[in-house]
C-alpha cells in the first residue's frame, strides 16, 4: 500500500508540474486593435565644468496597433500615436509641451500635435521582436517641412529632440522592452530564459534580460526581468546637436510584467532603470581639450493596456 502511495504522489507531481508548462508568445487577431499608454520620468544628473546639473524629464505616449495581417510567425501592425507630452525640468526652467494644446506659439506641441493619428508600419514577430519600421521617417520629415518659417539651427536641435522621444528607435527599443520577453519554448512557474536586445535612442546599447516566470493563472502571467545594461561601440562617436558624442554608460533594469496570456499583450509593466559612466564630448575647434561629462540617470517607466 505504501509503495501505491508513493507512485500515486510522484505521479501527482509529475502531472502537475507538466500541466504548469505553458507557451508564451504574441498571439494577436487580425483586424484588432490593441492599446498602449507609456509614462516614464526620467532623472538625469551630470557634472560639468565642476558644476552639477540635474534634469528630469517625463514622456508619455498613448499607441493603437491594428493588426493588418497575421503571418506564419509574424504580424504586420498599423501604429498610431493618439496622444503625446513632454515635461522637461530644466535648471534654468520648465518646458511643457502637448499634442493636445493649440498654441500656434508653442512649436513642440504643434509638431507632437501633428504626430496623432498618422499611421507608420510595424512588423512585429510572434516573440516579440521588432522586425521592421516602415515609413515613420518619411512621416517626421513631412511634418517638419510644414515649419519652414523658423531657421535651421533652431529647427534641428529640436527635431533631434523629438525624434529622439518618439522616432523609430526610441519607438523600437520601448516596445520591445514589453514585447521581446518571450522564451523559445514552454515554460513553468520558476523557470528563467535569456533575452538579448538592442537598443537604439540617443545612443546604442547592449540590454540582456532574464525573465523569470513568477505566476501564471486564467486572466494573467506575471514575469519578473533583470537587465544588463552596456553601451555599444563604447569608442564610436555620433553626432548629437552639431557635437561628436560617444557614450560609456552601464547599469540595470529591473522589470515586473503582467501579461494577458490569451493574446500575450501587455497588460501592465514596471521597469526601473539605474544607468552611470561618462559621456564624452570630441575635440575640435569649438572645444580644444573635449569633455567628460559624468552622469547617472534613473528612471522609472509604467506600461499599460489603457
Amino acid at each position: 500500500m505504501k509503495t501505491i502511495y508513493t507512485l500515486l504522489f510522484m505521479f501527482l507531481i509529475l502531472s502537475s508540474g507538466y500541466a504548469k508548462k505553458i507557451q508564451l508568445t504574441l498571439k494577436l487577431e487580425q483586424g484588432k486593435e490593441y492599446r498602449q499608454v507609456s509614462d516614464s520620468k526620467v532623472n538625469v544628473n551630470q557634472e560639468i565644468n565642476g558644476q552639477k546639473m540635474n534634469i528630469v524629464i517625463q514622456v508619455k505616449a498613448s499607441m493603437t496597433y491594428l493588426v493588418k495581417a497575421v503571418n506564419d510567425h509574424d504580424y504586420d501592425l498599423e501604429v498610431k500615436y493618439d496622444s503625446l507630452s513632454m515635461i522637461m525640468q530644466l535648471p534654468q526652467a520648465t518646458m511643457m509641451f502637448s499634442s493636445e494644446k493649440n498654441n500656434e506659439q508653442d512649436m513642440v506641441s504643434q509638431i507632437l500635435g501633428a504626430l496623432k493619428n498618422q499611421p507608420f508600419g510595424l512588423k512585429l514577430s510572434d516573440t516579440g521582436k521588432v522586425m521592421e519600421v516602415t515609413n515613420i521617417e518619411s512621416l517626421f520629415e513631412s511634418i517638419f517641412s510644414k515649419f519652414p518659417q523658423t531657421a535651421d539651427s533652431q529647427v534641428t536641435p529640436m527635431k533631434d529632440q523629438i525624434k529622439s522621444l518618439y522616432g523609430e528607435d526610441s519607438f523600437k527599443g520601448n516596445i520591445q522592452m514589453v514585447t521581446a520577453i518571450f522564451p523559445e519554448g514552454p515554460v513553468a512557474i520558476g523557470d528563467t530564459w535569456t533575452v538579448d536586445t538592442k537598443v537604439e535612442s540617443g545612443m546604442s546599447a547592449n540590454v540582456s534580460t532574464t525573465y523569470t516566470l513568477k505566476d501564471s493563472q486564467k486572466d494573467y502571467v506575471l514575469i519578473d526581468g533583470d537587465s544588463k545594461f552596456e553601451s555599444a561601440n563604447k569608442d564610436a562617436y555620433s553626432e548629437t546637436n552639431g557635437m561628436p558624442i560617444r557614450y560609456d554608460l552601464a547599469g540595470t533594469i529591473k522589470s515586473g510584467l503582467k501579461i494577458d496570456p490569451r493574446t500575450g499583450w501587455i497588460i501592465e509593466a514596471k521597469l526601473n532603470q539605474d544607468i552611470q559612466g561618462n559621456t564624452y564630448i570630441k575635440e575640435s575647434d569649438q572645444m580644444p581639450n573635449g569633455m567628460k561629462i559624468p552622469m547617472t540617470m534613473n528612471s522609472e517607466t509604467v506600461v499599460t493596456n489603457q
